[in-house]
């Protein structure tokens, strides 16, 4: 019956938001909010039982697949990539430093996760964003892009290594990344060697659209394949789901446009099914009773909101030189835009016993806001094309090579 209850909640959210368009409230926090109603922080209709945990696991590493599918590792190169590591860097040591603070003063226990929370942002909402104000192909758009993307596989890769429910340690991590590595360059062998490639590759072509979809087996298969690697390597498996979507992204390079259909179908599986029972069971887990029994918790909430800001967005200024002010500022805002992220990483970290719920719940509470304002803020900065707008400052035309336009998620 609960696993009912999820799954109309996950039908009804995006159809009642859509009958009231005026209403600016993105799915995956709505999601969250009905999640926490029905779970036992209000209404106690719904506990987390195996079922929904198992749907929940599939929708977190499906997430996580799909993520490291809007990695565009071919975009990431010249100014573009220096730019965007460089602001990295920032974001490390500002990391660093709030989180240290933040355990000097005793508010947090585990100055290590929560620095490596601090360092990502939601990517599949920053693509939205950047599609929504036509700007998604833009220098602004793409540089944009490229940071959120570093902060993201920087973040996952940091998690994996430093904790893990396995105990697999750095080691293990890294021979997991070592592996997608020989993976692309046996298959990159393969490719070149292989005189009947063709018509193997003919025929996932013809299987594509029948009975057999053999695309999505395959993507299924793979997707698998990764999370078992990982869990015998005793690695987090949010590292094994997010380097098989880097894996998948990088063998469908350019699949957006010539098989848009099968972008789809995962897009179906993902947010029409598994992910959104990941987000209602986030809420189902979150403790609103702790974090407003908690006055300290509390506070941390606009702190929380505000460190966000400061990691994510100050580095921001490193990109003045590429684009326009009003750009930077957007650029600040989408940075420090998280929420998947934070639901992951707080769970792991309950789960190991780094963060009490209350701080985990004003870490998630966070997460909302920035999901909630920040995009909404960022889209008023933009110029959109055809505004009349005074000249900014713009690389040559040589260093803004053609990236595919990638699609919208949560």
């Amino acid at each position: 019956m609960g696993l009912f209850v999820v799954v109309i909640a996950a039908f009804a959210v995006p159809f009642v938001l859509g009958l009231f368009p005026a209403v600016k409230l993105p799915t995956v926090v709505a999601e969250i909010i009905v999640g926490i109603i029905l779970g036992p922080s209000v209404l106690g209709w719904v506990t987390v039982d195996l079922p929904i945990q198992l749907l929940s696991v599939l929708g977190l590493a499906m997430l996580f697949m799909l993520a490291g599918l809007e990695v565009d590792l071919e975009g990431l190169r010249g100014r573009r990539l220096a730019l965007a590591s460089g602001g990295l860097a920032v974001s490390l040591v500002l990391a660093a430093t709030v989180a240290g603070l933040l355990a000097v003063t005793g508010a947090v226990d585990s100055p290590v996760l929560v620095a490596i929370i601090l360092i990502t942002s939601a990517l599949g909402i920053v693509v939205a964003v950047l599609k929504d104000a036509g700007v998604a192909d833009t220098e602004a758009g793409q540089l944009i892009i490229a940071g959120a993307t570093l902060g993201d596989v920087s973040a996952v890769i940091l998690l994996s290594v430093v904790f893990s429910t396995g105990g697999g340690g750095p080691g293990a991590a890294v021979a997991l990344i070592v592996a997608l590595v020989v993976t692309m360059v046996v298959l990159l062998s393969i490719a070149g060697r292989v005189a009947s490639l063709a018509r193997v590759m003919g025929e996932f072509t013809r299987l594509a659209d029948t009975t057999a979809q053999i695309r999505v087996r395959g993507v299924i298969a793979l997707l698998i394949g990764f999370l078992a690697l990982a869990s015998a390597l005793s690695v987090e498996t949010l590292l094994g789901a997010f380097l098989a979507g880097l894996l998948l992204g990088w063998l469908d390079r350019g699949g957006e446009r010539v098989r848009p259909v099968f972008r789809a179908k995962l897009d179906g599986i993902g947010f029409g099914f598994l992910i959104p029972v990941f987000f209602v069971t986030s809420g189902l887990q979150f403790d609103l009773k702790a974090l407003l029994g908690d006055r300290s918790a509390l506070l941390l909430v606009p702190l929380f909101v505000v460190a966000l800001l400061v990691v994510r967005g100050v580095p921001a200024l490193l990109y003045r030189g590429a684009i326009g002010t009003r750009e930077v500022a957007a650029a600040a805002l989408l940075q420090a835009t998280t929420l998947p992220f934070v639901v992951a990483a707080t769970a792991l970290g309950s789960e190991l016993g780094l963060v009490s719920p209350a701080v985990a719940a004003a870490l998630v509470a966070a997460g909302l806001l920035s999901v909630l304002f920040f995009p909404l803020i960022a889209l008023g900065l933009f110029h959109r094309p055809g505004d009349a707008v005074s000249p900014e400052p713009s690389p040559p035309p040589q260093e803004r090579p053609h990236v595919d336009q990638r699609r919208d998620t949560h």
